[in-house]
């Protein structure tokens, strides 16, 4: 799915008016109905429901919503924040529509003096402001949104919450807090940043039927990436294929005091699909690693305690460096090597990250699209400053890509993977158990098992996080979040594939 811009989202509204062709009020008609249909199948007709409306489009789409739930006998409360003297064209229209064909009740806010009592019980429908807003609310709205944020009443957002920024840093403070924001066609950039988190809530899109072309021809480096995108790219197993026909993997992990990182990602690597995985490991890290995943071939190291040195690499098809690993001037010393002399693709996590952040003059000279994964403290690092704004930091992760030739997988909700042409695509899969030790091991040895199956690297990057996200979901179902440990978003790892293959 596209993300786009505001701008680009009013060409398209434009687009579809002149080429459907469709009225501009039937277009807002549409879009309302999708959320009263929404509205109407989730709400009890017990509930008081009370729109706060605008002066433009967004507010004329709760007019709309208000007309409709009339039509079938739910009467909402309808309340004009008068923050304008005039209202747009289809705002009017439908004002005047709900005016004169209905009974529902209609206020006037001018002033604090008119805030209605709100309960705890009651729905809010916030249809104040939509996604063309270009500076924060002040005044009477500012306090009228702060007034409405501190009810405990379920709160939903039409298109955008009122005072959201869609595609810049938002004045955070007087910005509507939904529970729910039901957003028409596409997602907006905002709803993907960790700072407007309480402000969006559960995001779901609602599709209006915007025309087709200009969807599909319409150009934007921001993706959100869903399971329809992610199912073609899925392998076929033939019936006389082999362990070779899959790959041997490289997994350099682990140190003396760091095992377990190693065995979590060789495991999952396995789980995978991969046909051969060498794990090169520290000798004291031997035993452990053949008792607990036996399937793995073992590549020792000379040190006791670190990566210190590599073999021969030409039997590998990719190589996956970082769970565990330690920050030794030994295993720094290592790593410069194998960035010199690894031919196939490569994922980089954990301590080869942190090394690398040490040592950025190595950067540019990584493998082209070689795959890192940070987390964001690990991205502050690699990219030697902290950030103002998850968009800040966003630009500076498709900057890196671009300049550098290199895939970056930014761990968190959404997780956003950017690719050297620019293009960034959001993950939709995963949920905060996953906020746990040894969970981006997990995902490094899905990467790397990916890669040895000559998937591409961008293939490999999209689908192994989407799969390592829903192996997380599906291990939530059973677990809960506070119980979940990176070991069942492995042990689910095949489940997941089921899921995406429809089983």
């Amino acid at each position: 799915m596209k993300i786009l811009s505001v701008e680009q989202i009013r060409e398209a509204d434009r687009y579809t008016i002149e080429n459907e062709p469709i009225e501009s009020v039937d277009l807002m008609e549409r879009a309302a109905t999708k959320v009263f249909e929404w509205l109407y199948r989730r709400v009890s007709r017990e509930k008081v429901i009370r729109i706060f409306c605008g002066m433009g489009n967004n507010g004329g789409d709760g007019l709309v919503v208000a007309r409709l739930l009339y039509e079938q006998d739910i009467v909402p409360q309808v309340f004009m924040v008068r923050y304008s003297d005039k209202m747009s064209h289809d705002c009017e229209v439908n004002y005047y529509r709900l005016l004169n064909e209905t009974k529902v009740p209609m206020f006037d806010i001018m002033s604090e003096d008119d805030f209605p009592p709100i309960n705890d019980n009651d729905i809010i429908v916030d249809a104040i402001f939509g996604s063309g807003l270009n500076r924060p609310p002040q005044g009477m709205t500012a306090d009228l949104i702060s007034y409405l944020n501190q009810s405990h009443a379920i709160r939903i957002a039409i298109d955008i919450p009122s005072g959201l920024f869609a595609d810049q840093p938002s004045a955070l403070g007087f910005i509507f807090k939904a529970d729910y924001t039901l957003s028409f066609q596409f997602p907006k950039l905002a709803f993907l940043m960790p700072e407007n988190d309480p402000y969006v809530g559960r995001f779901e899109i609602l599709n209006i039927n915007l025309h087709p072309k200009y969807i599909d021809e319409v150009a934007t480096p921001n993706f959100l990436v869903l399971k329809d995108m992610v199912k073609p790219i899925l392998h076929v197993r033939t019936k006389f294929s082999h362990k070779g026909t899959y790959g041997h993997a490289l997994l350099i992990a682990g140190s003396a005091q760091m095992t377990g990182a190693a065995l979590l990602s060789a495991k999952s690597c396995l789980r995978s699909g991969v046909g051969l995985l060498s794990v090169h490991l520290p000798q004291k890290a031997v035993l452990p690693l053949q008792t607990t995943v036996p399937e793995a071939i073992v590549d020792a190291d000379e040190s006791d305690v670190c990566f210190s040195h590599f073999g021969d690499l030409q039997s590998y098809n990719a190589v996956g460096i970082g769970p565990g690993l330690g920050k030794s001037d030994e295993t720094a010393r290592a790593l410069k090597r194998l960035i010199q002399e690894v031919k196939v693709p490569m994922v980089m996590d954990a301590d080869a990250l942190n090394i690398l952040s040490e040592n950025p003059t190595w950067i540019p000279f990584l493998p082209a699209k070689t795959i890192l994964t940070p987390h964001p403290k690990e991205f502050e690092r690699l990219a030697g400053t902290k950030f103002s704004s998850s968009f800040e930091r966003l630009e500076k992760q498709r900057e890196m890509s671009v300049r550098n030739n290199l895939i970056i997988v930014l761990k968190g909700a959404n997780t956003s993977i950017t690719f050297p042409n620019g293009s960034c695509f959001f993950n939709t899969t995963g949920n905060p158990g996953m906020a746990t030790a040894g969970s981006g091991d997990v995902l490094t040895g899905i990467i790397l098992s990916l890669l040895a199956q000559r998937y591409s690297p961008e293939e490999a990057a999209v689908l192994g996080v989407y799969l390592h996200g829903l192996a997380g979901d599906i291990a939530a179902e059973s677990m809960g979040y506070e119980a979940l440990l990176a070991s069942d978003i492995t042990e689910n790892i095949g489940k997941a594939f089921g899921v995406l293959k429809g089983k």
